[in-house]
């Protein structure tokens, strides 16, 4: 500040200076007495600025007074003197100069000002007044705004002009008439952004585009005025500091610490010596090693000085380029032979002592070598398995199941619930579903007329189409479980509300599956598609339903088609299935039995060709000797061990599975199974409509167990034989009672799941709790989990990981459960959808993708993709999870056998406690006795029955006849 007050006082003591200067010639003009002609001659008495200022800093040399023009043309101080122009010139206000050709005054409002960032005063200002706007901007405001845009009066200019950008100026003066004028024109914009420069004539106006020979009058009019430069001596001034000083002394370099001196000292006589290096240890020797051992300097002083610096680097670019030379490809080989020594060659070096001696040193490490090649494989690469040894158990790197699609339908799934999942067998990104009403028995009788106008269906998506299903199966009742065929997938089973079967033939939409894109309606390439153009999902109806008085009296819960390799005769024996086709199916309902049910027309119908059947409404006519003539093939009814009523299965689950056909392997002759391709009949996709072949054309399949497990409505689990037996009162073919059922779960069993690795393992889920079996321990399970605190709706094992399951539970999460990381809770809780989760179903896309499809109680579909660590398997894992069931076994066996122990013990105690009491121990009775008893008490019971009976009235006395004399 000190500075600037300094210079406005030189400047000031300058201008003093320069007015009392006077020319020797020239008369200073009066005041009052100039002309306006006389405001030029005026100002040419000027001082030079620029020459001043050179002066003052010290050239000190004073120019001559000249009226050259060469002088004129340096830059100038103009000095006015005080009678150049008269008060009334001066306030005279000037007029604006006219708008360029093109340019048009604009009104823009508030909101316009806005829209475009050019608010007054804001975006633009007196001093930057310019505004570009892009004319696309502007036509979509006169688009969205029409008349009310500020720009609509000039509409068609705007439109025909050629630019991008449209140049709006601010007028703070309203000049113009309004606040913005606007350039139409690319040559107003031009002139608006760069305006020509302005010039300066003789009179001291200010002039804009001056042609060439006014600009030459111009000159010759200032040549002709006397332009006088006048010496200005400067003036010494002190100097005042303004800090400069300090910061010189801050960059110095100033010596602050003392210098170290050092002294080496040497005997005289040692200088010159010869010396003789060696080497040796450092250890023969005391000084041969000196340890710096760290240590804390408390003198120890270091200044931090920051310094500011900046570097910018340039990469180097080079270009290269080389140019090969081109052979003409051309075709060769060669033909050698080994070189073989002759006989004598051989036997002469057989007999060389150096060649024996060779053969004795090189075989012990050659028989070293040949072992560790039985041992261990040379050719394990363990790098590349390494990644999968890291990914062991416990690993939290990507571990969390992801969403990868969701569907739902707002017309036939939404405010559903979800009552089974299954994947096409064959078609990948195809998954089916099916749908019921969430109501209670109660509700549903009373809104059984509003129910009935529903449909009732199955829906079919694809991946490539997650807002529209591609096929939707109508059934005569909520569909609860249903699967594909595993050997036709165009077939489709399906279990009732009802109780009833239904079969579906999809094949006439196999190819609308296999191309969804396909099916959808063609549009014109420029033509919007709206949601109510979408493509029509088609409606399918059910080919053949079983007859309500042969069918289940409640609701199926589950359903299974037998594999393709076997089937079952009436009485329940398996046999070979010679088409290796799957033509049975195996359904439970909670009227305590499991019925099986065969596609095959029966014997004594006689099966129409397909062209020939009547079909009014399009529907397939596959199973049409089936329709509402189907009855089961076996029936197995679930009684209990004791008097009380019968089971009532929920799930079931059969030892044989799906393309496991080793036990065809023993019957031998593997050429009388036919290809099935070849013996199909006129059905969709190849389905065989032979009929059952005799019995005595068929092999027992003697290897195939006929047991099966099944969960029951009130959480047990039976292990029943399905082959019926006679009964030794009645003397009837009956199904044998189960041969154990334990009561474990506290609600009903909805999954009884085999695992896909071992076919003795199986998996319930019932109430809060699960539980895994094994196959031949019937004294209980060898895993049985704690008490959950949502109840568990499902479970799944994992198809590619042996140890790991899947468990959804009501408040829709999903817990993943791994036996050898732990068992006492699960690996990973995820939370998936905020409703209860129905029912889950993994599948294998590929080995590198596996998804989880997942439905709630809401009716959507969510689809999960399984992390790498849940579906990649180590090394080892598959024998570390047989080691630990077969670890599990022991240990229940060993818990049997001390329960037994504590149980003979505990009577062993009694007894003697009695003794010693002098009690009579008790008495072992025979068995005619012990049926004696049982006789006794049974003829009381009835006695006691009749007489309620008769208290209720329900039974008549009967007199009985007097016996005869």
């Amino acid at each position: 500040m000190a500075d600037n007050d300094k210079e406005k006082e030189d400047t000031q003591q300058d201008e003093q200076d320069t007015g009392k200067l006077s020319v020797p010639g020239t008369k200073s003009p009066k005041p009052g007495s100039a002309k306006p002609s006389s405001a030029r001659s005026s100002k040419s008495r000027t001082v030079s600025g620029q020459g001043s200022a050179k002066q003052r800093t010290g050239s000190g040399k004073a120019s001559p007074v000249k009226s050259s023009s060469k002088v004129r043309k340096e830059s100038k101080v103009e000095v006015k003197s005080p009678g150049g122009l008269s008060d009334d010139e001066d306030n005279e206000p000037k007029p604006p100069p006219p708008l360029p050709e093109g340019a048009k005054a604009i009104f823009l409002s508030t909101k316009t000002q806005e829209l475009f960032e050019c608010t007054a005063d804001v975006n633009v200002t007196e001093e930057n007044p310019k505004k570009l706007i892009p004319k696309e901007a502007i036509l979509s405001d006169m688009i969205q705004r029409a008349a009310v845009s500020d720009f609509s009066p000039f509409k068609k200019t705007i439109q025909e002009y050629p630019g991008d950008e449209i140049v709006v100026v601010y007028d703070a003066e309203f000049a113009y008439g309004q606040n913005f004028y606007i350039a139409l024109t690319e040559k107003a914009k031009e002139f608006i952004l760069n305006p020509p420069k302005r010039k300066k004539s003789a009179g001291g106006r200010v002039t804009e585009g001056v042609g060439d020979e006014d600009e030459e009058e111009a000159e010759e009019e200032e040549e002709e005025e006397d332009v006088v430069h006048v010496y200005v001596p400067p003036v010494a001034k002190d100097w005042v500091s303004q800090g400069s000083e300090k910061e010189i002394d801050a960059e110095n370099v100033i010596q602050s610490r003392s210098k170290i001196k050092m002294s080496v000292k040497r005997l005289r006589r040692d200088f010159g010596a010869p010396v003789q290096f060696s080497d040796r240890s450092v250890t023969d020797a005391k000084d041969g090693y000196v340890e710096c051992v760290s240590f804390e300097d408390k003198t120890f002083d270091l200044r931090k000085i920051e310094i500011d610096t900046g570097v910018q680097a340039v990469p180097d670019l080079s270009e290269a380029g080389t140019q090969t030379e081109w052979k003409h490809p051309r075709n060769a080989n060669t033909q050698y032979y080994p070189r073989e020594f002759e006989e004598q060659q051989k036997e002469e070096i057989q007999k060389e002592t150096q060649f024996k001696t060779f053969v004795t040193n090189v075989t012990p490490r050659f028989e070293l070598a040949l072992q560790q090649n039985e041992i261990m494989d040379v050719f394990y690469d363990d790098w590349m398995n390494l990644a999968g040894q890291d990914g062991s158990f416990g690993g939290k790197a990507d571990s969390h199941l992801k969403e990868y699609q969701s569907f739902t339908d707002l017309q036939f799934s939404k405010d559903k619930t979800i009552t089974c999942i299954d994947w096409h067998p064959t078609v990948k990104g195809i998954v089916a579903v099916s749908v019921a009403e969430k109501l209670s028995f109660d509700s549903r009788v009373d809104q059984s007329a509003k129910i009935v106008m529903k449909p009732s269906l199955l829906l079919i998506w694809s991946f490539t189409d997650p807002i529209h299903p591609q096929l939707l199966l109508e059934a005569p009742d909520d569909i609860y479980c249903f699967k594909f065929s595993p050997t036709d997938p165009n077939i489709v089973a399906g279990g009732c509300l009802n109780g009833q079967l239904v079969l579906w033939d999809i094949s006439q939409y196999e190819e609308r599956l296999k191309n969804p894109k396909a099916g959808a309606k063609k549009k014109n390439p420029g033509q919007a598609v709206f949601e109510d153009e979408a493509p029509e999902t088609p409606i399918m109806r059910y080919c053949a339903v079983s007859g309500i008085e042969n069918s289940h009296k409640s609701a199926i819960t589950d359903l299974l088609w037998i594999p393709d390799h076997m089937e079952l005769n009436r009485m329940g024996i398996p046999q070979e299935n010679r088409t290796l086709q799957s033509v049975q199916i195996m359904t439970c309902a909670t009227d305590n039995c499991i019925l099986v049910w065969d596609t095959r027309p029966p014997k004594g119908t006689q099966h129409e060709e397909k062209g020939t059947m009547k079909n009014p409404m399009g529907v397939p006519t596959t199973f049409k000797y089936l329709d509402l003539n189907w009855k089961p093939h076996l029936k197995v009814q679930l009684h209990k061990s004791e008097p009380g009523g019968d089971h009532s299965p929920t799930k079931f689950s059969i030892q044989e599975k799906q393309g496991d056909r080793n036990v065809l392997s023993t019957l031998g002759d593997a050429s009388t199974h036919k290809d099935p391709a070849a013996s199909s009949g006129g059905g969709g996709g190849g389905f065989n409509f032979a009929k059952p072949g005799s019995g005595r054309e068929k092999r027992t399949l003697s290897n195939v167990k006929t047991v099966m497990f099944a969960g029951g409505e009130d959480g047990e689990i039976l292990y029943v034989d399905w082959m019926p037996q006679k009964d030794q009162d009645s003397n009837k073919l009956m199904t044998p009672k189960p041969e154990f059922y334990s009561t474990l779960h506290d609600g009903p069993v909805n999954t009884a799941q085999r695992s896909p690795f071992f076919k003795d393992i199986i998996l319930f889920v019932g109430g809060w709790t699960f539980s895994i079996w094994k196959e031949g321990v019937n004294t209980g399970p060898i895993l049985m989990s704690s008490a959950s605190p949502k109840r568990l709706t499902c479970g799944q094992w994992s198809p590619s990981r042996p140890g790991v399951f899947y468990i959804s539970l009501e408040d829709g999460s999903i817990d993943v459960w791994d036996v050898l990381d732990r068992t006492h809770e699960p690996s990973i809780n995820q939370s998936v959808s905020s409703a209860s989760i129905t029912c889950i179903f993994p599948y294998q896309v590929t080995g590198k993708q596996h998804l989880l499809a997942v439905g709630d109680s809401t009716g959507t579909l969510h689809i999960l993709e399984i992390p790498w660590s849940l579906r990649t398997p180590t090394n080892s894992e598959l024998t570390g999870v047989t080691s630990y069931f077969d670890r599990e076994v022991k240990r229940r066996s060993f818990v049997k056998a001390r329960w037994d122990f504590r149980e003979q013990e505990k009577r062993q105690l009694e007894a003697d406690a009695k003794m010693k009491a002098g009690i009579a121990p008790n008495v072992t009775l025979s068995e005619e006795e012990v049926l004696m008893k049982m006789k006794q008490e049974y003829l009381q019971y009835v006695e006691e029955e009749s007489a309620f009976l008769r208290h209720l009235g329900l039974k008549d006395d009967i007199d009985e006849p007097l016996p005869e004399v």
